[in-house]
């Protein structure tokens, strides 16, 4: 059984449906996932490569509209509204890191972090320098993406995704092409915004990333179900 949507989640979705059309043909991507996510909780989305995980996470950050069902974050609806709210409401409450990556390649790293920044009306919580330092780029703050290494760039995708200090991380396979090092550096900087009070959710292949997770969700031709042993605590 997933765990029970409730309202003092964080993040909330109900009986998602996505599907898409083939010439004449409906293909399924979601069929009725259902999730929550509470504050201080890291879930590890799995499942084979066209499973619905990638779907999956742009409905829940508001990306894409679900065709069936609704997303809630802290009892707000996301889905079925125009995509200006759901971008109004994403860049308040949501931080994304993707797989492509977060940055715009003409700006540098510091201003990929004020950009989100500027966006959303009053002052931060948190500077972009210092973001820069959670991460390890202080020094790289005036870099432009094609100057630093794929793990800076998973640094610096993840400074991005924290700059309104968001209640909400969605992760799409944020440590696919890394080492095994800055892997472990990238999750321990995850599960850190958790413990902080964030809902974390990791779309990934990775076995480093499952065993510091709360919760497991498999996903298999878009149908979720949970792994038991990791929903009773943290993969051993």
């Amino acid at each position: 059984m997933l765990r029970d949507t409730g309202t003092d989640a964080l993040l909330t979705a109900r009986e998602l449906y996505r599907f898409y059309r083939s010439g004449d043909e409906e293909v399924f991507a979601l069929r009725g996932v259902s999730l929550s996510v509470h504050a201080g909780e890291t879930i590890a989305v799995v499942g084979p490569s066209g499973s619905g995980k990638s779907t999956l996470l742009a409905c829940l950050a508001g990306l894409e509209e679900p065709s069936g069902g609704e997303v809630r974050l802290g009892g707000q609806r996301l889905s079925h509204r125009s995509e200006r709210e759901r971008t109004r409401l994403r860049a308040r409450q949501v931080g994304v890191l993707l797989q492509s990556g977060n940055l715009l390649p003409h700006l540098s790293v510091r201003d990929n972090i004020l950009l989100p920044q500027w966006a959303v009306a009053g002052r931060p919580a948190t500077s972009a320098d210092e973001l820069l330092e959670l991460v390890g780029l202080g020094d790289r703050g005036h870099a432009l993406a094609r100057q630093l290494s794929g793990g800076q760039l998973a640094r610096a995708g993840l400074a991005v995704a924290l700059a309104n200090t968001p209640d909400v991380i969605l992760a799409d396979e944020p440590t696919g092409e890394l080492d095994s090092t800055t892997e472990q550096s990238i999750l321990a900087l995850l599960t850190a915004q958790a413990a902080a009070g964030r809902a974390v959710v990791i779309v990934t292949h990775s076995r480093s990333a499952v065993q510091r997770a709360d919760r497991v969700i498999t996903l298999s031709d878009g149908i979720a179900s949970a792994d038991p042993v990791a929903s009773a605590g943290r993969v051993s």
